[in-house]
């Protein structure tokens, strides 16, 4: 399958930005059942300071402000062919060793509600483990549009019952840590059945499991990627594979606008 993506993201401040750093993490992964045809960042209000690849193989852009500039739009797009792998991504790779993804991080650190969950996972094949937690993650924190805040952990999430794609991952990352299995966070983009245009990306979550390798996990819609999926960025938690990041002095009142528009060619 061939997918053409737009991403827009713009920024206006009600007062100049005198100085300012973005990085972006847009860029989809060569991988074996993903190729990148083409694919460019285009700055309004700004310019790219450099490119580099980071320690999880993520291609990442610094973005400086204009000196005074009150908007910066943010504009990457391209055409990325894919083929379908069952969500499997095969054996590890790159310089990152994959004991690394046994770690924990602030958003992923196991409290009473993963242990909990954890208990409940029947025994069996990590696989079939990993299956039966997700669709445990699922049942007890329902996806809610709105319902929680981009800085939760995953025991906030399940604390509230509630959560969006970033906090299942983030709980699934959490279990299957405690299960022994490394995992990693992932953002992309997803081609949806209903609509054309988005306001976010996409998250999901790899685990490793001998003999197989990563596996991917989508648990908020309860499959694993397919041909619609487009992985970007990955890391140990949201902040390592965040689309934007960064840090600016001046500019006050931000207004953010984000558009991504996924479409099959």
């Amino acid at each position: 399958m061939r997918l053409t993506i737009r991403h827009e993201t713009s920024y206006r401040f009600d007062s100049p930005v005198k100085y300012g750093l973005q990085q972006l993490r847009k860029t989809p992964k060569p991988t074996y059942n993903q190729s990148v045809v083409q694919w460019r960042t285009s700055v309004t209000g700004g310019h790219q300071e450099l490119s580099y690849e980071d320690h999880h193989g993520n291609t990442v852009e610094l973005i400086g402000f204009a000196r005074d500039a009150q908007e910066l739009s943010l504009v990457s797009e391209g055409v990325v062919d894919l083929s379908d792998s069952s969500g499997i991504l095969g054996r590890h790779r790159g310089k990152t060793p994959l004991w690394l993804y046994l770690r924990s991080t602030d958003q992923t650190t196991p409290g009473s509600g993963v242990r909990a969950l954890v208990r409940d996972v029947p025994k069996a094949q990590p696989l079939e483990q990993l299956h039966a937690m997700a669709a445990l993650i699922r049942d007890r924190v329902p996806y809610t549009l709105g319902a929680s805040e981009p800085d939760w952990s995953a025991e906030d999430a399940i604390t509230a019952g509630a959560g969006v794609c970033q906090d299942h991952t983030h709980i699934f990352i959490s279990g299957a840590r405690a299960l022994g299995c490394p995992a990693r966070y992932v953002s992309g983009y997803l081609m949806l059945d209903d609509r054309t245009v988005q306001d976010a990306m996409h998250a999901w979550a790899e685990a490793h499991v001998d003999g197989l390798g990563w596996v991917g996990f989508d648990v908020s819609n309860g499959i694993s990627p397919d041909t619609r999926y487009v992985r970007v960025a990955t890391g140990l938690d949201y902040a390592e594979a965040a689309p934007v990041s960064g840090m600016r002095v001046g500019g006050t009142s931000e207004t953010l606008s984000v558009e991504i528009e996924v479409t099959q060619q």
